[in-house]
């Protein structure tokens, strides 16, 4: 049987509910924002696999890695620096209330402990279930395609913006 027409604009409206998700995520990643990151998750048993950053069973340890290194300072001021972009979404609604989720990465970093900038593209696999009414992530893998590393040229400085402080 067909879908009708609420059906079909209720498809769509979690669709776009699950992009927000993935967007917020990336939001907080590149502005230091670990509650709004860990928020993004659901409240426990999130399967975490980010490759060399570790798989876990939960989401709490993957925020704590991501704390202590975006939250890295250096005589006061912050010294990584991350982009995300995330491109192709394509969702799909397995019930009413779960979704998977495959999205490309364009990540870049810019680590001024090391002098070096990092440009990669992976590919993310994405579970959604809904949790308190709102879309989260219930397990989230990212897969590297490929990546470059290159030294910072000694010349090379870096203008940071403001970030808000972690509450």
């Amino acid at each position: 049987m067909k879908p009708d027409r609420t059906d079909r604009l209720d498809n769509l409206v979690r669709i776009e509910s699950i992009k927000q998700l993935k967007h917020r995520y990336w939001r907080a990643c590149d502005a230091k924002d670990v509650n709004g990151f860990r928020r993004c998750f659901i409240t426990q048993g999130a399967r975490v696999d980010y490759g060399p950053l570790g798989t876990f069973d939960d989401a709490e340890p993957m925020a704590k890695i991501f704390e202590q290194v975006a939250l890295h300072k250096v005589d006061g001021q912050y010294v990584i620096f991350d982009m995300h972009h995330g491109f192709h979404p394509d969702i799909i609604l397995t019930s009413e209330t779960t979704a998977t989720g495959r999205w490309t990465l364009k990540f870049r970093q810019v680590n001024l402990i090391d002098r070096t900038e990092t440009v990669m593209t992976g590919e993310y696999d994405d579970e959604y279930v809904v949790e308190d009414d709102e879309w989260r992530m219930a397990a989230s893998t990212l897969t590297e395609r490929w990546s470059l590393r290159r030294p910072l040229d000694d010349d090379a400085t870096v203008h940071a913006g403001t970030f808000a402080d972690p509450a």
